[in-house]
């Protein structure tokens, strides 16, 4: 059984975007972190800048099968994608929304998700390690 991680707009741009927000990890270091945090797991990692194909992604792991659960961070999506949250309440996969930032304590229109609602639980504010501990409530969730 495997994790899916998927990261929308913008997140192929850690490193380089406003490192004093996002700090200086990339994408590609978090998901070896997880890796290797997690030698058991097997994850997919995925990453779009288009909203159609993260809809079209979860879709996708929930007809095939064999899928814990999704670590999801939808970047500026969370604020606005009335149709990644129908997706996400579509799938009968648990989905732990994730933040690098603590969006709460972001401008005001970063502190509204439509996502939470249909998400298992939301973990922000812990740079990398939000998708550490997005894996492990999965885990839990998984029993």
């Amino acid at each position: 059984m495997s994790i899916l991680v998927l990261n929308g707009p913008n997140l192929s741009r850690l490193g380089k975007r406003e490192p004093e927000v996002y700090g200086l990890t990339t994408l590609e270091d978090i998901n070896r972190g997880l890796r290797e945090s997690f030698p058991e797991r097997s994850f997919e990692f995925f990453q779009s800048e288009d909203e159609g194909a993260l809809l079209e992604k979860l879709f996708q792991i929930e007809d095939q099968g064999g899928c814990i659960g999704v670590v999801l961070n939808a970047g500026a999506l969370t604020h606005y994608s009335i149709a990644l949250r129908d997706a996400i309440s579509a799938v009968h996969v648990p989905v732990v929304e994730v933040h690098l930032s603590n969006i709460y304590a972001r401008e005001e229109f970063r502190r509204r998700s439509v996502i939470s609602e249909v998400c298992a639980g939301v973990i922000s504010g812990f740079g990398a390690n939000s998708y550490h501990l997005g894996v492990r409530a999965l885990l839990g969730l998984a029993g």
